[in-house]
């Protein structure tokens, strides 16, 4: 194995560890952290396979503004910080075969959707320039999807943070 190799296993383990540290802990801000962690781990991922734009864009989004987005509406909602009883609801067993069924699902649509489809944008003269091209004809939706998503996030931030806003009726 090589040294890239073994980074990027490395940087997968702790991806993957930080990842379950999120869904099981039971402080709300200590999975926050933990995001950053599992979303930093994921951006070395993508330095290690030279794909630079992408873990650089990954650390401006979703670190920067995804997670940060969401440890502002904890702090604006007056969310519990420490630890915390009533964030387990109690139907693991449940969750466990929805994460399961949506991870089979999500793996069996990525590989049947991309089984045919290489890039190699190591051999041409303009690797930049391919790969501005593949993300404009190919992976526009994707990128559209991901911006309706910091658009709701955003809107959802805003929501949470004002107190005036509430159920019909209560403030009148």
């Amino acid at each position: 194995m090589t040294g890239a190799e073994i980074a990027f296993v490395l940087l997968g383990i702790v991806a993957l560890a930080s990842a379950v540290l999120v869904v099981t802990t039971r402080q709300l801000v200590h999975a926050a952290l933990w995001l950053v962690v599992a979303f930093g781990s994921l951006a070395g991922c993508f330095l290690v396979l030279t794909a630079e734009l992408v873990a650089w864009v990954r650390v401006l989004i979703y670190v920067g503004a995804v997670v940060v987005l969401l440890l502002f509406g904890i702090m604006l909602t007056r969310a519990p910080i420490g630890r915390s009883s009533d964030l387990d609801s109690g139907n693991r067993a449940a969750a466990v075969v929805v994460a399961l069924g949506t991870a089979g699902t999500l793996v069996t649509v990525v590989v049947s959707g991309f089984r045919g489809a290489y890039l190699d944008v190591g051999r041409t003269a303009g690797g930049a320039g391919t790969v501005g091209a593949s993300i404009f004809r190919y992976w526009v939706l994707p990128f559209e999807v991901l911006s309706v998503l910091l658009l709701a996030a955003l809107i959802g931030a805003i929501v949470l943070s004002r107190l005036d806003i509430g159920p019909s009726g209560e403030g009148e």
